[in-house]
């Protein structure tokens, strides 16, 4: 069996609904590959009824029993199966999201104690067998927590729920020790293939949350290193090199980003996990952070920096992001079209993230059509090529590719308010079919812009070849 935790690297930014500046919850996260090149698709999965069916991954032969009753939800699925579906994020028609998942390590003294499950639950099957059947964000922490107790966990994988109300963060660190902490409405949390949670509040159920007898665990094998305090992340997490240039510097530069006046080590070990930002936090906030390379500092890949500078800590956005997804979730007591899905192809510095209303039957053709091999009938090829032909000429490309992606930010802002007002009049099958028409609507304003703005960046890169000549007349 492959270690997946090698394959697959990611970053994630949680939002409180009091920390936004639209009142919405917000997860999120890059989903980050071995390989540049990893075909991904959106589809809507329909409710199931009285199934009685066996789930068993591909990956790993984990085994279960579906249940038999499971409600429709939105999926990022990979193209190539041989390796589980990963249907790694989505909305279900109860309006609970869910983002599986964020890689993370335990260290050795842990593991020792408590060594990971071959044929438990792993990325693969983490949607699937908790996203159809949770009403609520905290209720998808509770789900997953009992099917670690029964099944154990192949690896170590950090998850994120939200619904209209609560946003929750849950890590699965060892075979079968887990906790959970509610971000607070009023914060915002950022994880990068680190174990982040901190202090743990065992007289606090409400907003904490952890596997049955970690304490016992903790405490019968000696494995709490501080005498003061209770940090799962000092407990399980690791503390090494590659942390201090692969995962800690992710985390720094978000929080330099959202609270600027906070000077801060971006190798340091101790970053908070949790934290106010200086200013309401909106949308294309969460997007520049996931576009993000360390623009604007000396670590920027694509700066002006040495190039020890620009090699020293990954980046955020990266080349092989499969997919670059946010889930908002508004108050959906007021409006059946409260959840939005921001799904994007490409590396997301140079490609949008493209709104879906998740109360939909279906999405566009483009992002659920992914072959192989290249096809601009694919949204997921098409934003794949824009990305690699703005990088080929960065310096040249970069104004225009940002006006291209600000256009469709505005456009998206408008739109989005329009649906919302007629989405307000409706209900029900009539709705939901409203909300599918608008998502194709939305689909094909996209990737229309996107080919006029490739075609146009093909134009001008012609004129930029290094294959041209002109007579000196001095000759």
């Amino acid at each position: 069996m492959t270690d997946r935790i090698e394959l697959s690297a990611c970053t994630s930014i949680m939002v409180g609904k009091k920390a936004s500046m639209d009142g919405a919850t917000y997860i999120s996260r890059n989903e980050d590959r071995m390989n540049a090149i990893y075909p991904k698709k959106v589809i809507v999965q329909p409710s199931v009824n009285n199934r009685h069916a066996t789930y068993v991954s591909a990956y790993n032969q984990m085994t279960m029993p579906y249940p038999e009753n499971g409600y429709r939800y939105t999926s990022t699925p990979s193209v190539d199966q041989t390796t589980g579906p990963n249907e790694e994020d989505g909305f279900n028609e109860k309006n609970v999201g869910m983002s599986a998942t964020e890689s993370v390590y335990a260290n050795e003294k842990v593991l020792a104690c408590d060594p990971y499950v071959e044929n438990g639950l792993a990325e693969d099957s983490l949607a699937t067998l908790v996203l159809p059947y949770i009403d609520s964000a905290r209720e998808g922490v509770k789900y997953l927590g009992e099917l670690v107790a029964k099944y154990g966990s192949a690896e170590g994988n950090g998850l994120q729920f939200n619904d209209k109300d609560e946003v929750w963060y849950m890590e699965v660190v060892t075979g079968h020790q887990w906790v959970a902490v509610r971000i607070p409405d009023d914060c915002y949390a950022v994880a990068a293939n680190q174990v982040a949670i901190q202090d743990i509040d065992f007289n606090d159920s409400e907003n904490y949350m952890w596997a049955d007898g970690i304490q016992k665990f903790v405490a019968e094998n000696n494995l709490n290193p501080d005498s003061d305090r209770w940090d799962f992340r000092h407990i399980f997490g690791t503390d090494t090199e590659k942390d201090h240039h692969y995962n800690t510097p992710r985390v720094w530069f978000a929080q330099k980003y959202l609270n600027p006046s906070i000077e801060q080590d971006p190798e340091s070990a101790e970053l908070p996990f949790i934290r106010k930002a200086e200013k309401k936090i909106a949308v294309e906030d969460v997007q520049y952070i996931l576009k993000s390379h360390y623009n604007e500092t000396k670590y920027d890949p694509l700066g002006s920096g040495s190039e020890h500078d620009k090699k020293t800590y990954r980046s955020i956005s990266l080349s092989r992001t499969a997919n670059s997804h946010i889930l908002q979730m508004r108050d959906s007591s007021k409006n059946g079209a409260a959840g939005l899905e921001w799904t994007g192809f490409g590396i997301p510095s140079f490609c949008p993230q493209v709104p879906f209303f998740t109360n939909a039957n279906d999405i566009d053709e483009s992002f659920s059509y992914t072959p192989e091999k290249l096809d601009l009938k694919s949204a997921y090829w098409l934003y794949t090529t824009l990305a690699m032909v703005v990088e080929s000429h960065y310096k040249e490309f970069v104004e225009p590719n940002l006006d291209y992606q600000k256009a469709l930010s505005q456009w998206a802002r408008t739109k989005i308010a329009e649906v919302d007002k007629k989405a307000k009049t409706m209900s029900g099958e009539a709705l939901t079919d409203y909300l599918t028409q608008m998502n194709k609507e939305i689909v094909k304003h996209y990737n229309d812009k996107t080919r006029e703005h490739l075609a146009d960046l093909v134009t001008k890169g012609a004129e930029m070849s290094k294959l041209t000549f002109l007579m000196d007349p001095n000759l």
